[in-house]
């Protein structure tokens, strides 16, 4: 799933249309909207999250991107990066769902695909105190990272983000 930004009145093409994953849209618009009550209302703060149509009007567009060039150039939105990261890394492994935390798929995807026999190579049979038996979600491990390691956000993001903003005559996200 994506969530699509278009542009209400365009100015350049950089204006047209901005595009995120999920994963990518969730923390940048969460970003936006810690930093930026001001800018964005609760009501807008919220729909922002889901292909409803939310958005801002050309002036709060603006005043959005400009503030997150200057967000970037103050070295506020690498602290904001660093702390997001250092929370994700405080929290605890899942346990891996698919080979019930033994590390060995063994349903019938994991068998079929020879996972619960599959030799391993020597570092990862060294890691894991065996030499066979392997599963796709964990990486023979047991547990995966929390689900909330898997939204990255990145200084680069934000600043085409602010980009757009600058240059789209306000926007909709779908």
């Amino acid at each position: 799933m994506g969530m699509d930004v278009y542009g209400k009145k365009p100015l350049t093409e950089i204006g047209e249309y901005f595009r995120n994953n999920v994963w990518w849209w969730r923390p940048l618009w969460q970003y936006c909207v810690e930093q930026h009550p001001d800018i964005i209302d609760p009501k807008t703060a919220e729909e922002g999250h889901f292909n409803s149509g939310a958005g801002l009007n050309a002036g709060k567009a603006k005043a959005l991107g400009r503030a997150l060039l200057e967000d970037i150039s103050k070295g506020v939105t690498d602290k904001w990066r660093d702390d997001y990261y250092a929370v994700i890394a405080t929290l605890p492994m899942e346990e891996c769902k698919l080979c019930d935390t033994t590390g060995i798929r063994t349903d019938e995807v994991g068998k079929r695909s020879a996972m619960d026999t599959k030799e391993l190579d020597h570092d990862l049979a060294t890691l894991l105190g065996r030499t066979h038996g392997w599963c796709n979600g964990c990486n023979g491990e047991g547990h995966t990272p929390p689900w909330e390691a898997g939204y990255p956000f990145e200084i680069n993001n934000v600043r085409e983000f602010a980009e757009f903003l600058l240059n789209c005559g306000g926007f909709e996200v779908y």
